[in-house]
């Protein structure tokens, strides 16, 4: 959903709606909403899965692996199991393998129209593991790229770019312990390079986020 103020520019391209928001550097972007991604293309082919902790073998919902404390940092290929609630019907606890975090070019933000000159975007590919075993059917879940020490880039952008970054939803599968799928977080930023992806969801992560970094 479009709020007030938040979205300077909007573009349709065929059923994709994208948006974009630059914001003052004194301003903080995590006050901002973020609209959760319009449908999606098909996943690229899976890629290999990095490293990660060995999966616990006890039955039922217990996570695979300890739950990652707040500021927890890690390096791009690493597993990490963190709490996860999807709106107020679905919560359960997922693994995020962040694989890579790359470097697009300017001209690849066309979609984004005039506000987008200047961006480059950094796309943060990652896998979604269930190790709690609750229905987390048609969840959405997203990284946030940030600058190094983490500070905010000053961007927030709204939608993807099929091809290049696609975000998808969680299958309709999602629901058992070691289900997963493949998705994007696109990010963007007119200074810096970008070179964290942080999980902020939850009250506990919000000012603490854990951090993925070459």
């Amino acid at each position: 959903m479009i709020r007030k103020g938040r979205i300077v520019t909007a573009v349709a391209l065929t059923t994709l709606s994208l948006g974009l928001t630059a914001c003052n550097d004194d301003e903080d972007p995590a006050a901002m909403p973020e609209s959760p991604s319009a449908s999606a293309p098909a996943s690229p082919a899976p890629s290999s899965e990095s490293p990660s902790a060995d999966p616990s073998d006890d039955a039922g919902s217990k996570p695979s692996g300890d739950v990652a404390a707040p500021g927890t940092k890690f390096k791009v290929g690493d597993r990490a199991v963190v709490p996860f609630k999807y709106g107020t019907s679905k919560e359960g606890t997922v693994a995020i393998t962040v694989t890579a975090i790359e470097k697009g070019t300017e001209a690849d933000m066309a979609p984004f129209g005039d506000k987008a000159k200047g961006m480059t975007p950094y796309y943060i590919r990652m896998k979604v593991e269930n190790v709690g075993g609750t229905d987390l059917s048609y969840s959405s879940l997203r990284l946030r790229g940030n600058l190094a020490g983490g500070a905010p880039t000053g961007v927030i952008l709204i939608g993807d770019l099929p091809g290049k970054c696609d975000s998808e939803t969680a299958p309709r599968d999602f629901t058992t312990k070691g289900a997963s799928y493949e998705t994007c977080s696109l990010s963007a930023t007119k200074t810096d390079p970008i070179a964290v992806a942080s999980f902020e969801e939850g009250d506990a992560y919000r000012d603490s986020p854990v951090i993925w970094s070459n």
